[in-house]
C-alpha cells in the first residue's frame, strides 16, 4: 500500500441550476485498499461517483490521478486513466453469454470477425485471477445466472481491462446472505490484488466486513475519511444522519470539518 492516494479529489463543488449538490469536497483512495462511501440518500454519492467517471463536468476543484492532475471530460477519459463503475443495475444483457457481457463494445476481432478464442481465454484468466468458482461455463446466459454470480461478472468485466481504480455501486443490494459473502470476499480480493476500491453501501456490516478507510458524506460534504479501525458504528451513523460525531465532522460554531485519523481529511 502507497501513502500517497492513488485518486485525489480536492475542493470539488457540482451544481445542478441553483441546486448545489456537491460542496468543496475533498476524497482520497488508495491502491491496496477498500474506500467505502457512506451516506444517506440525497447526500451527493452518485454524483461524486459520476463526477469521477466523467458523466458529470466538476464545476470547481482539482482532480489528480497517480501523482498528476488530470482533467477527466467523459467515460472514455475515465476508462482511459484505469477508472471503472459498477453500477447497481449491473448493466448486463440477459440474452448473452459471460464472455460476451465482458466484452461488450470492447470485442477483440481477427480481420472481420471476432475472434472469440481470445475473448475466451481473457475472460477466463479475469476470473481465474479473481479466483472465481462460483461460474461453471464462461457460455452461459446471464438470465440463467444468481444474483451473486451477476454480480461476479459485472466485477470481472470492469477489472478486464488492466484497471486501477474500481468503484462498487451497492454490490451486495438484494443478495442473501451466501451470495453477499462471496461478493464480500471478491471486493477484498481486487484490493489485495492491488487496485484502489471504492464501495458504496448502506450496510454497515459490509462496510465494517471489508473496508479499510470510511469516507462520510452528508448534504454534499465530505465530513470526515478516516480509518475504519479508528471509527465506531454508532459514530458512522451520527456522521450519515447529523454530519458530526463528537469532535469529528461538521461543527456548529463554524462548519469546519476535522478527521483525528492519519491520512485523513483535516482542516
Amino acid at each position: 500500500m502507497s501513502a500517497t492516494p492513488l485518486l485525489q479529489l480536492h475542493g470539488i463543488d457540482k451544481n445542478f441550476g441553483p441546486v448545489q449538490v456537491l460542496r468543496s469536497v475533498d476524497f482520497a483512495v488508495h491502491a491496496g485498499e477498500v474506500t467505502a462511501l457512506v451516506g444517506d440518500n440525497g447526500a451527493g454519492k452518485s454524483t461524486l461517483v459520476k463526477c469521477i467517471s466523467g458523466i458529470h463536468p466538476i464545476d470547481h476543484g482539482k482532480i489528480v490521478f497517480n501523482g498528476r492532475p488530470v482533467t477527466i471530460h467523459n467515460p472514455r477519459d475515465a476508462a482511459s486513466l484505469g477508472i471503472e463503475v459498477v453500477y447497481q443495475d449491473l448493466a448486463l444483457c440477459d440474452n448473452l453469454d459471460i464472455v460476451q457481457n465482458m466484452f461488450l463494445g470492447r470485442e477483440k476481432r481477427s480481420g472481420i470477425i471476432l475472434d472469440e478464442a481470445t475473448m475466451e481465454q481473457m475472460a477466463a484468466d479475469t476470473l481465474a485471477g479473481l479466483s472465481v468458482r462460483t461460474v461453471t461455463s464462461l457460455r452461459q446466459h446471464v438470465a440463467s445466472l444468481s444474483g451473486g454470480q451477476r454480480q461476479t461478472v459485472a466485477i470481472a468485466k470492469a477489472v478486464l481491462w488492466n484497471s486501477k481504480v474500481v468503484i462498487l455501486d451497492e454490490p451486495t443490494a438484494a443478495l442473501g446472505v451466501a451470495q453477499t459473502a462471496q461478493v464480500l470476499e471478491l471486493v477484498r480480493r481486487l484490493a489485495d490484488n492491488g487496485l484502489a476500491v471504492v464501495l458504496i453501501s448502506h450496510n454497515m456490516n459490509d462496510v465494517f466486513a471489508v473496508s479499510d478507510r470510511i469516507a462520510a458524506l452528508y448534504l454534499g460534504q465530505m465530513v470526515a475519511q478516516v480509518r475504519s479501525t479508528e471509527i465506531t458504528h454508532a459514530q458512522i451513523v451520527e456522521l450519515i444522519t447529523a454530519g458530526r460525531s463528537g469532535q469529528l465532522g461538521l461543527q456548529a460554531d463554524n462548519g469546519t470539518e476535522y478527521a483525528t485519523s492519519p491520512g485523513g481529511i483535516t482542516r
